[in-house]
Protein backbone atom coordinates (compact mmCIF):
# COMPACT_ATOMS: atom_id res chain seq x y z
CA UNK A 1 0.00 0.00 0.00
CA UNK A 2 1.61 3.39 -0.83
CA UNK A 3 1.20 6.55 1.18
CA UNK A 4 1.72 9.67 -0.69
CA UNK A 5 1.47 12.95 1.39
CA UNK A 6 1.52 16.79 -1.23
CA UNK A 7 1.65 20.31 0.14
CA UNK A 8 2.97 23.52 -1.91
CA UNK A 9 6.58 24.15 -1.29
CA UNK A 10 5.54 27.76 0.91
CA UNK A 11 2.67 29.23 2.91
CA UNK A 12 2.37 32.82 4.04
CA UNK A 13 -0.10 34.16 6.11
CA UNK A 14 -0.41 37.93 7.61
CA UNK A 15 -1.99 40.56 7.22
CA UNK A 16 -0.33 43.31 4.88
CA UNK A 17 1.25 40.81 2.98
CA UNK A 18 -0.41 41.53 -0.65
CA UNK A 19 1.62 44.70 -0.53
CA UNK A 20 4.41 42.31 -0.44
CA UNK A 21 3.72 40.21 -3.68
CA UNK A 22 6.89 41.44 -5.45
CA UNK A 23 8.93 40.48 -2.55
CA UNK A 24 8.31 36.57 -2.04
CA UNK A 25 7.39 36.60 -6.30
CA UNK A 26 10.93 38.05 -6.84
CA UNK A 27 13.17 34.45 -6.13
CA UNK A 28 10.60 32.80 -8.99
CA UNK A 29 11.43 34.92 -11.71
CA UNK A 30 11.30 37.86 -13.39
CA UNK A 31 8.45 38.20 -16.03
CA UNK A 32 5.43 37.51 -13.97
CA UNK A 33 1.54 36.78 -15.35
CA UNK A 34 -0.90 37.93 -13.12
CA UNK A 35 -4.72 35.98 -13.91
CA UNK A 36 -7.49 37.43 -12.07
CA UNK A 37 -11.05 38.04 -13.46
CA UNK A 38 -12.85 41.70 -14.00
CA UNK A 39 -13.44 42.62 -10.62
CA UNK A 40 -10.26 41.72 -9.30
CA UNK A 41 -8.12 43.18 -11.01
CA UNK A 42 -10.20 46.63 -10.75
CA UNK A 43 -9.75 46.19 -7.02
CA UNK A 44 -5.66 45.46 -6.86
CA UNK A 45 -4.09 46.42 -9.90
CA UNK A 46 -2.51 49.02 -8.39
CA UNK A 47 -1.49 47.15 -5.12
CA UNK A 48 -0.04 44.43 -7.38
CA UNK A 49 1.66 46.26 -10.07
CA UNK A 50 3.08 48.91 -7.76
CA UNK A 51 4.49 45.64 -5.51
CA UNK A 52 6.04 44.20 -8.76
CA UNK A 53 8.03 46.89 -10.29
CA UNK A 54 9.61 48.27 -6.55
CA UNK A 55 11.24 44.85 -7.22
CA UNK A 56 12.14 44.77 -10.51
CA UNK A 57 9.67 42.37 -11.57
CA UNK A 58 7.87 42.52 -15.13
CA UNK A 59 4.16 42.85 -14.76
CA UNK A 60 1.64 41.66 -16.93
CA UNK A 61 -1.71 41.60 -16.78
CA UNK A 62 -3.97 38.73 -18.13
CA UNK A 63 -7.93 39.34 -17.66
CA UNK A 64 -9.84 36.15 -17.69
CA UNK A 65 -13.95 36.28 -18.20
CA UNK A 66 -14.16 34.68 -14.60
CA UNK A 67 -15.18 31.27 -15.86
CA UNK A 68 -11.76 28.68 -15.72
CA UNK A 69 -12.96 27.16 -18.99
CA UNK A 70 -10.89 25.45 -21.15
CA UNK A 71 -11.25 28.41 -23.36
CA UNK A 72 -9.71 30.96 -21.05
CA UNK A 73 -7.23 28.52 -19.74
CA UNK A 74 -6.19 28.70 -23.41
CA UNK A 75 -6.17 32.74 -24.19
CA UNK A 76 -3.81 32.50 -20.71
CA UNK A 77 -1.89 29.94 -22.28
CA UNK A 78 -1.27 32.05 -25.36
CA UNK A 79 -0.77 35.23 -23.07
CA UNK A 80 1.89 33.60 -21.11
CA UNK A 81 3.99 32.37 -24.17
CA UNK A 82 3.65 35.14 -25.77
CA UNK A 83 5.06 37.64 -23.20
CA UNK A 84 7.73 34.39 -22.16
CA UNK A 85 6.50 34.00 -18.67
CA UNK A 86 8.17 32.86 -15.53
CA UNK A 87 5.80 33.31 -12.88
CA UNK A 88 2.06 32.40 -13.01
CA UNK A 89 -0.22 33.98 -10.28
CA UNK A 90 -3.50 33.65 -10.04
CA UNK A 91 -5.46 36.18 -7.91
CA UNK A 92 -8.82 35.91 -6.63
CA UNK A 93 -11.24 33.35 -5.87
CA UNK A 94 -10.83 29.09 -6.81
CA UNK A 95 -11.17 30.06 -10.59
CA UNK A 96 -8.88 32.29 -11.13
CA UNK A 97 -6.49 30.49 -9.05
CA UNK A 98 -7.41 26.89 -11.11
CA UNK A 99 -6.89 28.80 -14.48
CA UNK A 100 -3.35 30.21 -13.09
CA UNK A 101 -2.27 26.75 -12.37
CA UNK A 102 -3.15 25.24 -15.77
CA UNK A 103 -1.23 28.12 -17.51
CA UNK A 104 1.33 27.87 -14.94
CA UNK A 105 1.95 24.03 -15.59
CA UNK A 106 1.54 24.01 -19.67
CA UNK A 107 4.52 26.52 -20.16
CA UNK A 108 6.41 24.98 -17.17
CA UNK A 109 6.39 28.41 -14.73
CA UNK A 110 6.40 28.86 -10.87
CA UNK A 111 3.47 29.37 -9.62
CA UNK A 112 1.95 31.54 -7.16
CA UNK A 113 -1.45 31.90 -5.93
CA UNK A 114 -3.37 34.43 -3.88
CA UNK A 115 -6.71 33.92 -2.72
CA UNK A 116 -8.64 37.33 -2.17
CA UNK A 117 -11.22 35.25 -0.66
CA UNK A 118 -11.14 31.95 1.63
CA UNK A 119 -13.81 30.87 -0.13
CA UNK A 120 -12.21 26.86 -0.64
CA UNK A 121 -9.30 25.30 -0.40
CA UNK A 122 -7.70 25.86 -4.43
CA UNK A 123 -4.76 27.72 -3.14
CA UNK A 124 -2.78 24.96 -2.50
CA UNK A 125 -3.58 22.32 -4.12
CA UNK A 126 -2.11 20.55 -7.41
CA UNK A 127 -6.11 20.10 -9.26
CA UNK A 128 -7.64 22.59 -11.52
CA UNK A 129 -11.03 21.61 -11.87
CA UNK A 130 -12.78 22.51 -14.98
CA UNK A 131 -16.22 24.04 -15.66
CA UNK A 132 -17.77 24.77 -19.23
CA UNK A 133 -18.36 29.21 -19.74
CA UNK A 134 -21.59 28.68 -18.57
CA UNK A 135 -20.53 27.30 -15.39
CA UNK A 136 -21.17 24.02 -15.48
CA UNK A 137 -18.84 21.38 -13.58
CA UNK A 138 -16.68 19.27 -16.41
CA UNK A 139 -13.83 17.52 -14.35
CA UNK A 140 -10.61 18.21 -13.28
CA UNK A 141 -6.94 17.48 -14.00
CA UNK A 142 -4.18 16.59 -11.04
CA UNK A 143 -1.14 18.55 -11.97
CA UNK A 144 2.24 17.25 -11.13
CA UNK A 145 3.18 19.62 -8.71
CA UNK A 146 1.63 22.07 -6.24
CA UNK A 147 2.19 26.03 -6.06
CA UNK A 148 5.07 27.44 -5.16
CA UNK A 149 4.09 29.59 -3.24
CA UNK A 150 0.59 30.58 -1.33
CA UNK A 151 0.23 34.18 -0.39
CA UNK A 152 -2.97 34.86 1.81
CA UNK A 153 -3.78 38.33 3.31
CA UNK A 154 -6.45 38.20 5.97
CA UNK A 155 -7.19 41.77 5.58
CA UNK A 156 -8.14 41.05 2.05
CA UNK A 157 -10.14 38.28 3.06
CA UNK A 158 -12.19 39.96 5.56
CA UNK A 159 -12.52 42.81 3.66
CA UNK A 160 -14.92 40.98 0.83
CA UNK A 161 -18.36 39.59 1.78
CA UNK A 162 -18.69 37.31 4.80
CA UNK A 163 -20.38 35.38 2.83
CA UNK A 164 -17.19 33.79 1.06
CA UNK A 165 -15.84 32.94 4.27
CA UNK A 166 -19.01 30.99 5.44
CA UNK A 167 -18.66 29.10 1.72
CA UNK A 168 -14.73 27.99 2.87
CA UNK A 169 -15.99 26.76 6.06
CA UNK A 170 -18.66 24.83 4.35
CA UNK A 171 -15.93 23.55 1.80
CA UNK A 172 -13.45 22.89 4.96
CA UNK A 173 -16.08 20.82 7.34
CA UNK A 174 -16.17 18.11 4.00
CA UNK A 175 -12.58 17.45 4.77
CA UNK A 176 -12.68 15.23 7.71
CA UNK A 177 -15.94 13.52 6.94
CA UNK A 178 -14.67 12.44 3.29
CA UNK A 179 -10.63 11.81 4.17
CA UNK A 180 -12.18 9.86 6.91
CA UNK A 181 -14.61 7.74 4.90
CA UNK A 182 -11.77 7.49 2.16
CA UNK A 183 -9.71 6.09 4.54
CA UNK A 184 -11.83 3.29 5.98
CA UNK A 185 -11.82 1.89 2.61
CA UNK A 186 -7.64 2.77 2.14
CA UNK A 187 -9.36 4.25 -1.02
CA UNK A 188 -6.54 5.90 -3.00
CA UNK A 189 -6.39 10.25 -2.59
CA UNK A 190 -6.39 12.66 -5.37
CA UNK A 191 -2.39 12.48 -4.38
CA UNK A 192 -2.30 9.24 -5.92
CA UNK A 193 -1.80 7.23 -2.50
CA UNK A 194 -3.42 6.26 0.54
CA UNK A 195 -3.41 9.08 3.58
CA UNK A 196 -1.13 9.48 5.39
CA UNK A 197 -1.42 10.13 9.17
CA UNK A 198 0.06 13.55 8.32
CA UNK A 199 -2.95 14.15 6.12
CA UNK A 200 -5.67 12.54 8.35
CA UNK A 201 -4.21 14.55 11.32
CA UNK A 202 -4.64 18.00 9.23
CA UNK A 203 -8.23 17.13 8.07
CA UNK A 204 -9.79 16.52 11.79
CA UNK A 205 -7.55 20.16 12.78
CA UNK A 206 -9.17 21.57 9.84
CA UNK A 207 -12.74 20.34 11.26
CA UNK A 208 -11.82 20.84 14.99
CA UNK A 209 -10.92 24.51 14.40
CA UNK A 210 -13.79 25.49 11.82
CA UNK A 211 -16.00 24.22 15.33
CA UNK A 212 -14.83 25.77 17.73
CA UNK A 213 -13.70 29.37 16.24
CA UNK A 214 -16.53 29.12 12.98
CA UNK A 215 -18.69 31.47 14.87
CA UNK A 216 -16.58 33.83 16.11
CA UNK A 217 -14.55 34.21 12.92
CA UNK A 218 -17.66 34.95 10.94
CA UNK A 219 -18.77 37.55 13.69
CA UNK A 220 -15.62 39.57 13.26
CA UNK A 221 -15.49 38.94 9.89
CA UNK A 222 -18.61 41.22 9.23
CA UNK A 223 -17.54 43.27 10.64
CA UNK A 224 -14.25 43.35 8.50
CA UNK A 225 -11.62 42.85 11.57
CA UNK A 226 -9.07 40.80 11.55
CA UNK A 227 -8.86 38.51 14.75
CA UNK A 228 -7.39 35.10 16.15
CA UNK A 229 -10.56 33.22 15.21
CA UNK A 230 -10.60 35.16 11.83
CA UNK A 231 -6.38 33.68 11.50
CA UNK A 232 -7.89 30.47 12.50
CA UNK A 233 -10.45 29.53 10.20
CA UNK A 234 -8.60 31.65 7.06
CA UNK A 235 -5.56 28.87 7.82
CA UNK A 236 -8.03 25.97 7.74
CA UNK A 237 -10.20 26.97 4.90
CA UNK A 238 -6.76 27.23 2.90
CA UNK A 239 -3.87 25.18 4.22
CA UNK A 240 -5.85 22.92 6.35
CA UNK A 241 -8.73 21.53 4.15
CA UNK A 242 -6.19 21.98 1.27
CA UNK A 243 -3.70 19.46 2.50
CA UNK A 244 -6.48 17.44 4.08
CA UNK A 245 -8.56 16.97 1.24
CA UNK A 246 -5.88 16.62 -1.30
CA UNK A 247 -3.73 13.96 0.40
CA UNK A 248 -6.36 12.09 2.69
CA UNK A 249 -9.68 12.05 -0.10
CA UNK A 250 -13.00 12.75 -1.37
CA UNK A 251 -15.92 11.11 -1.00
CA UNK A 252 -20.00 12.18 -1.33
CA UNK A 253 -20.21 15.75 -0.24
CA UNK A 254 -17.93 17.13 -2.90
CA UNK A 255 -19.86 14.65 -5.18
CA UNK A 256 -23.07 16.39 -4.09
CA UNK A 257 -21.54 19.55 -4.16
CA UNK A 258 -20.03 19.36 -7.34
CA UNK A 259 -23.13 17.24 -9.04
CA UNK A 260 -25.27 20.35 -7.86
CA UNK A 261 -23.91 22.51 -10.74
CA UNK A 262 -25.92 20.62 -13.01
CA UNK A 263 -29.00 22.46 -11.47
CA UNK A 264 -29.84 25.86 -12.76
CA UNK A 265 -31.18 27.14 -10.10
CA UNK A 266 -28.07 26.15 -8.08
CA UNK A 267 -25.86 28.66 -10.36
CA UNK A 268 -26.42 31.50 -7.87
CA UNK A 269 -24.67 29.36 -5.02
CA UNK A 270 -20.82 28.95 -4.35
CA UNK A 271 -19.07 25.50 -4.39
CA UNK A 272 -18.69 25.64 -0.81
CA UNK A 273 -22.65 26.41 -0.17
CA UNK A 274 -23.26 23.24 -2.32
CA UNK A 275 -20.79 21.03 -0.74
CA UNK A 276 -22.17 22.43 2.76
CA UNK A 277 -25.25 20.28 1.86
CA UNK A 278 -22.57 17.63 0.59
CA UNK A 279 -21.96 17.27 4.06
CA UNK A 280 -25.14 17.25 5.47
CA UNK A 281 -26.15 14.50 3.08
CA UNK A 282 -22.75 12.34 3.94
CA UNK A 283 -23.37 12.53 6.98
CA UNK A 284 -27.19 10.66 6.38
CA UNK A 285 -25.38 8.42 3.79
CA UNK A 286 -22.62 7.59 6.73
CA UNK A 287 -23.37 3.87 8.75
CA UNK A 288 -21.24 5.22 11.35
CA UNK A 289 -21.81 8.75 12.64
CA UNK A 290 -22.36 9.77 15.57
CA UNK A 291 -26.18 10.83 16.01
CA UNK A 292 -25.17 14.05 18.49
CA UNK A 293 -22.10 14.77 16.14
CA UNK A 294 -24.40 15.13 12.92
CA UNK A 295 -26.78 17.70 15.25
CA UNK A 296 -23.76 19.51 16.48
CA UNK A 297 -22.78 19.98 12.89
CA UNK A 298 -26.01 20.65 11.23
CA UNK A 299 -26.70 23.11 13.93
CA UNK A 300 -23.17 24.83 13.52
CA UNK A 301 -23.74 25.21 9.77
CA UNK A 302 -27.14 27.23 10.26
CA UNK A 303 -25.37 29.06 12.90
CA UNK A 304 -22.82 30.16 10.28
CA UNK A 305 -25.24 30.92 7.38
CA UNK A 306 -24.65 28.01 5.15
CA UNK A 307 -27.33 26.27 3.87
CA UNK A 308 -28.88 22.74 4.87
CA UNK A 309 -31.62 22.57 3.13
CA UNK A 310 -32.82 22.02 -0.56
CA UNK A 311 -34.90 25.14 -0.71
CA UNK A 312 -32.24 27.25 0.70
CA UNK A 313 -30.27 25.81 -2.91
CA UNK A 314 -32.93 26.61 -4.98
CA UNK A 315 -34.45 23.58 -5.36
CA UNK A 316 -37.17 23.45 -2.50
CA UNK A 317 -39.73 21.94 -5.65
CA UNK A 318 -37.57 19.76 -6.79
CA UNK A 319 -39.50 16.30 -7.97
CA UNK A 320 -38.87 12.63 -6.47
CA UNK A 321 -38.42 11.26 -10.04
CA UNK A 322 -35.32 14.68 -10.65
CA UNK A 323 -33.62 13.72 -7.52
CA UNK A 324 -33.77 10.31 -7.91
CA UNK A 325 -32.07 10.51 -11.44
CA UNK A 326 -29.76 13.14 -10.03
CA UNK A 327 -28.89 10.70 -6.84
CA UNK A 328 -28.38 7.49 -10.01
CA UNK A 329 -25.56 10.28 -12.06
CA UNK A 330 -23.96 10.36 -8.40
CA UNK A 331 -23.62 6.57 -8.44
CA UNK A 332 -22.62 6.30 -12.07
CA UNK A 333 -18.88 4.31 -12.28
CA UNK A 334 -15.64 6.47 -11.44
CA UNK A 335 -17.65 9.11 -9.23
CA UNK A 336 -16.28 10.08 -5.53
CA UNK A 337 -19.09 8.59 -3.92
CA UNK A 338 -17.61 5.07 -4.22
CA UNK A 339 -14.79 6.06 -2.01
CA UNK A 340 -17.42 5.39 0.87
CA UNK A 341 -16.18 2.11 2.11
CA UNK A 342 -19.85 0.47 2.02
CA UNK A 343 -21.26 0.47 -1.29
CA UNK A 344 -23.64 3.28 -2.09
CA UNK A 345 -26.35 2.26 -4.43
CA UNK A 346 -29.05 5.39 -5.87
CA UNK A 347 -30.92 4.90 -3.34
CA UNK A 348 -29.19 5.36 -0.02
CA UNK A 349 -28.26 8.52 -1.82
CA UNK A 350 -31.58 9.18 -2.68
CA UNK A 351 -32.90 8.60 1.39
CA UNK A 352 -29.44 10.45 2.50
CA UNK A 353 -30.32 13.68 0.53
CA UNK A 354 -33.78 13.74 1.69
CA UNK A 355 -33.21 12.78 5.36
CA UNK A 356 -30.74 15.76 5.34
CA UNK A 357 -33.11 18.04 3.76
CA UNK A 358 -35.59 17.28 6.71
CA UNK A 359 -33.07 17.49 9.51
CA UNK A 360 -31.74 20.44 7.37
CA UNK A 361 -35.42 21.81 7.98
CA UNK A 362 -35.53 20.95 11.64
CA UNK A 363 -32.65 22.58 13.29
CA UNK A 364 -32.61 25.27 11.11
CA UNK A 365 -36.64 26.29 12.32
CA UNK A 366 -35.04 25.30 16.23
CA UNK A 367 -32.60 27.69 15.56
CA UNK A 368 -35.45 30.19 15.11
CA UNK A 369 -37.17 29.41 18.29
Amino acid sequence: MIKVFIAPRRYVQGVGVLKNIGKYAAPLGKRVLVAWGPVVSELFAETVEESLKEHDLEFIPFKFSGECDRGQIGLGIDKAKAENAEVVVGVGGGKAIDLAKAVAMEIDAKLVTVPTIASNDAPTSAATVYYTKDGLFEGWDIWTRNPDLVLVDPQVIVDAPARWLASGIGDGLATWFEAEAAYKGRRVALAGGVATQAALTLARLCYDTLMAYGVDAMRDCREHVVTPAVERVIEANTLLSGLGFESAGVASAHAIGNGLTTFEECMPYSHGEKVAFGVGTELSLDEDIDPEERLAVLDFMVAVGLPVTLEELGLGDISSEALMEFARAMCEPGQITHNHVQTVEPFDLYSAIIAADKLGHERRALART
